[in-house]
């Protein structure tokens, strides 16, 4: 391991072992705030520092057991030395690795709730159809895993397609579950409409941004026009008789925000004020970020959105990702929600794309 690695790992686990002590104190325990405060800074470090004193073990062993190969001559002494030098270089070697990934920069908005846009693209109603079973499958994949989602806004076709859905997902790591499914989602398939049975190409966008806090994004009144007007709906008990929808438009950026889920007014306004904030923080960053971004692409979650990120294939019953060229074959189930297989590649590649920039 690198002197600078080391040096950083060090430095972690003597601050941890500074906290833990720390909270044992008196003065601390007394004092709620304090306590919760160094609990929390403990732990968020405590799995690094504990994976450092597993590495610093195996690599004494390790030190221990080549020093002893060297004066040891018995045949079956040595044997049990070679054995133990495998094994415990094995071991350091993948705790090593462990460590190399904690010590990656962290992505801040990781464990925050996020705003998901789904959209129908190029295919008009067979777009839209493909827009709602994208909604369907991040629904199921939502409930798997215990986020809530709650609608901002919905704008349906006859058909029962989507021209567009906006949606808040909250939970523990909402963010950063859902952060790689940002992009152009292509559908190869037969439309039921289809008589003459082509396999039709269309298209569905995806935005997954990060849920902004108030302090993040100021958003001044003289900025934003609040529009009310009455929600539009299916016919029948859906249709709204009162002005309840919201409509805020953000003068500086341009960014329209609308949200007709509630039934009450203010409900939906803080709804889209929830919403308006996050496309401004993602909006903000963006240009910020826009030098980087020319510099060095990331290889996962960072490409623009016009880009084609993942083909579903139904005559072959494929999935393909292909921004780190994974093929699933199990497309049904992929879109009933199972797609954690292909969210946890994505994040091995994004791990891999940036050890490979820190080396």
């Amino acid at each position: 391991m690198k002197e600078g690695t080391l040096k950083k790992l060090r430095e972690i686990h003597e601050r941890y072992l500074k906290l833990t002590e720390k909270l044992t104190q008196a003065e601390v325990i007394a004092d709620a705030s304090l306590y919760a405060e160094t609990a929390k800074a403990q732990a968020e470090i405590a799995e690094t520092a504990q994976t450092f004193e597993s590495y610093l073990v195996s690599a004494k062993r390790l030190a221990d057991a080549e020093e002893a190969l060297k004066t040891e001559a018995d045949g079956e002494m040595r044997r049990l030395l070679q054995e133990e030098i495998q094994c415990c270089r094995e071991s350091a070697q993948q705790l090593e690795e462990q460590l190399k990934i904690a010590l990656l920069p962290k992505d801040k908005n990781d464990d925050r709730n996020c705003i998901m846009e789904i959209r129908a693209g190029a295919g008009g109603e067979e777009a839209a159809l493909f827009a709602y079973e994208l909604f369907r499958m991040y629904l199921n994949y939502c409930e798997r895993h215990r986020l809530k989602v709650e609608e901002v806004d919905r704008n349906e076709t006859e058909l029962g397609g989507l021209k567009e859905i906006v949606l808040n997902v909250s939970g523990k790591g909402a963010y950063k579950q859902l952060k790689f499914e940002s992009g152009v989602h292509r559908v190869q398939r037969v439309p039921e409409t289809e008589s003459q049975g082509r396999v039709h190409t269309s298209t569905a966008t995806v935005a997954v941004l990060p849920e902004a806090e108030d302090v993040e994004v100021e958003i001044r009144d003289e900025d934003v026009r609040v529009d009310v007007y009455r929600s539009s709906g299916a016919g029948g008990q859906k249709v709204n008789k009162t002005e309840t929808a919201i409509r805020l438009t953000h003068f500086p950026t341009g960014i329209v925000v609308t949200c007709q889920d509630e039934r009450s007014q203010l409900k939906n306004k803080d709804k889209a004020f929830r919403v308006l904030r996050s496309r401004l923080y993602d909006y903000y960053s963006s240009r910020n970020q826009s030098e980087y971004d020319k510099q060095r692409k990331s290889l996962v979650g960072r490409g623009d959105r016009s880009e084609r990120i993942r083909t579903y294939n139904f005559p072959q019953g494929r999935v393909t990702d292909h921004r780190i060229g994974l093929s699933l074959f199990s497309i049904d189930s992929f879109m009933l929600g199972e797609i954690d297989a292909m969210i946890e590649a994505l994040a091995v590649a994004e791990r891999e794309n940036q050890l490979a920039g820190e080396e």
